[in-house]
């Protein structure tokens, strides 16, 4: 089973396309006037009315255009290439014109090579005083269409929807296409694009996935698409639907071997994983902190780095790849928040050091004036007792509830309330 190999990167579909790498292989697709009005999945009814010599014109671009400022001879900014929508209101303008002005208008405006011009709402009766509907009192649009070989084109239905119709087909139709060798598996709803050398593992991680209950969607070739505004879808090729191929066991029918729910048609891609052989000399991303990105038509999608050793359990290092995916989605990111926890607590720690140093004493500079000792108090002479330095801190005593004083008895001169301490003391005799 051959594949395309490679990584391709690309612009977004827009514009000439960057060099691919080697075994890359870009698909530009073309739709032509002529198709579009034979699709089944427009959804709306296109009429051809003049023009049939330009049928095969390619349609290269997804957007439309409405075309007011043509008509007046403004011409800067059309593309022809892309289709060309002319409503109630360009109608309308037309009308009011004379002959001459309208075909001088309109010849300018086919005369540009487009790919084809809509009409919207052309099959009902233009009213003259209501905003210009139908395309009956404009018969020079289809004179200047045959002239140049424009398709002129008539849709009964109004032009917000033929241009959401439109829309929707030209974006599936005109998908910028790329083919990629890996291994696309859907994994918990997380699509993982598996890449690496060949015989790296990449199908038998697939087939160990399948067999845990997840869904195969490619195998060796991947199909890989743009859609707006931002995505890549892969899908297998069609050749290579439901099978997988695996060294030693050839190629399986996974669809047959595990029933409808293991595989898938399509899935949206969005991680990356790259398996690389392991090696002691390279080091591997271990803290998850920074994010590495690779670019599929000019989208980029998260990437991962898995070195690949005997004794890994790849589909379990893959399932837990796809939960934290989701949880990344849902805006919870484990390193992040680990790292930011240990520097909270860093910088408590660092915040309770500093507190606890006392503040630094201050040092007289050399040569300035030291202050005066406060003077000390001379000591009291001999024989006489200090004075009890008085307490701020002294109040008076509260009535607890205490027994009465005992009555003091007449002639001693003895207070039973004054304390021993305030006697009198006796002289000495002689």
């Amino acid at each position: 089973m051959s594949g395309a190999s490679g990584t391709g990167h690309h612009g977004g579909g827009r514009g000439p396309a960057p060099p691919q790498p080697p075994g890359a292989r870009l698909d530009r697709p073309a739709l032509t006037v002529r198709s579009l009005i034979a699709d089944e999945g427009l959804g709306i009814e296109l009429t051809l009315l003049a023009g049939a010599a330009g049928l095969d014109r390619p349609i290269m671009n997804t957007r439309i255009q409405k075309s007011g400022l043509a008509l007046v001879g403004h011409f800067h900014g059309i593309v022809p290439t892309r289709v060309q929508i002319l409503g109630q209101t360009e109608l309308s303008f037309l009308h009011k014109l004379s002959r001459d002005d309208r075909l001088r208008s309109l010849r300018g405006f086919f005369e540009l090579g487009l790919c084809c011009v809509i009409l919207t709402q052309g099959d009902q009766p233009f009213e003259t005083n209501s905003s210009g509907i139908g395309f009956f009192p404009v018969p020079e649009l289809a004179q200047c269409a045959e002239e140049t070989g424009t398709p002129l084109l008539v849709s009964a239905v109004r032009s917000s929807v033929t241009i959401t119709a439109l829309h929707a087909l030209l974006d599936d139709r005109l998908a910028p296409r790329l083919r990629l060798h890996g291994v696309l598996v859907d994994v918990f709803g997380v699509g993982l694009l598996l890449m690496g050398s060949s015989a790296i593992g990449k199908s038998e991680c697939a087939l160990d996935l399948v067999m845990r209950g997840h869904r195969l969607v490619a195998d060796d070739a991947v199909e890989c698409d743009y859609r707006p505004p931002g995505m890549i879808f892969g899908a297998p090729a069609e050749l290579l639907r439901y099978h997988l191929e695996v060294r030693g066991l050839g190629i399986l029918n996974v669809k047959d071997l595990f029933g409808v729910t293991s595989i898938r048609e399509r899935k949206r891609i969005d991680v990356v994983v790259k398996l690389v052989e392991w090696s002691k000399d390279t080091e591997y991303d271990r803290l998850g902190l920074d994010e590495r990105y690779h670019t599929i038509l000019g989208v980029k999608i998260r990437e991962l780095v898995i070195p690949v050793r005997p004794g890994r359990d790849m589909a379990s290092i893959l399932e837990v790849a796809a939960r934290n995916e989701l949880l990344k989605n849902a805006g919870f990111h484990a390193a992040r928040e680990f790292f930011g926890n240990v520097e909270g607590e860093l910088l408590r720690e660092r915040a309770q050091e500093e507190s606890a140093v006392p503040p630094p004493v201050k040092v007289a500079e050399e040569g300035a004036p030291r202050a005066a000792a406060p003077p000390r108090p001379p000591p009291p002479p001999l024989g006489v007792d200090p004075p009890n330095p008085p307490s701020s801190a002294f109040r008076p005593p509260v009535d607890r509830g205490r027994p009465p004083p005992l009555p003091s008895r007449p002639g001693s001169g003895f207070d039973a309330t004054e304390s021993s301490v305030s006697l009198p003391r006796p002289r000495r005799r002689g």
